[in-house]
């Protein structure tokens, strides 16, 4: 086959491929309120994709509220990023730290209520278009929270507003409501061999 048929016959199937791809695109209606997402898995990048869709959701003006109910103090990237850029975004650290730290569960209750009542403010308000609950499905899977009340909390929310829930081990309800579900899943991990989490890629 000479190098001109080769390109005939590449165009004629990228062609037909675009058309089946533009009739599924037309089958599709745009949803009438915002979505739920969840990411989840035992694998790294949960947070870091849903940090990936704020920068995303800013680039398009969106307004961005982001609730962080485990890290507590711990001096993260994407904390020390967006506290230049305050006007953008309204970013609320809510936890006290990894429970294995705090060793307190009645303090580890009331920090998770705090972070839900400041959660579901931003999500009924009817001011973002994007709010991230930062490990929630930790939250979940300790029950310092109850599943059934973040369900009510999470369809409660506003039609404008899209919601990412994060965290490990989300819940089965959770996952059965939600609109997206991303699994991340551990291949190959550096601390496994021996490597303490790095600034600037691990936190």
């Amino acid at each position: 086959m000479t190098d001109d048929n080769k390109a005939a016959e590449h165009r004629q199937r990228m062609q037909q491929v675009q058309t089946a791809h533009r009739a599924r695109i037309k089958e599709k209606t745009k949803s009438g309120r915002g979505l739920l997402a969840v990411h989840t898995g035992k694998g790294k990048g949960k947070s870091t994709a849903a940090f990936g869709t704020i920068i995303r959701a800013l680039g398009w003006g969106h307004d961005v509220g982001v609730v962080q109910f485990i890290k507590g103090t711990w001096k993260t990237g994407e904390k020390e990023f967006f506290q230049r850029f305050d006007d953008l975004l309204t970013f609320r650290r809510m936890g006290e730290g990894f429970t294995w730290d705090t060793q307190d569960l009645d303090r580890d209750i009331r920090a998770a209520r705090a972070a839900w009542q400041v959660s579901c403010e931003m999500l009924t308000a009817g001011d973002y278009d994007l709010v991230v609950l930062d490990e929630l499905n930790i939250v979940l899977r300790y029950e310092y929270l109850s599943v059934d009340e973040v369900l009510d909390g999470l369809a409660a929310r506003s039609d404008r507003t899209t919601v990412i829930v994060t965290g490990r081990d989300a819940p089965a309800a959770l996952i059965d409501v939600a609109d997206l579900v991303t699994e991340m899943s551990n291949i190959k991990h550096p601390f496994e061999a021996g490597i303490k989490a790095a600034r600037g890629f691990d936190f």
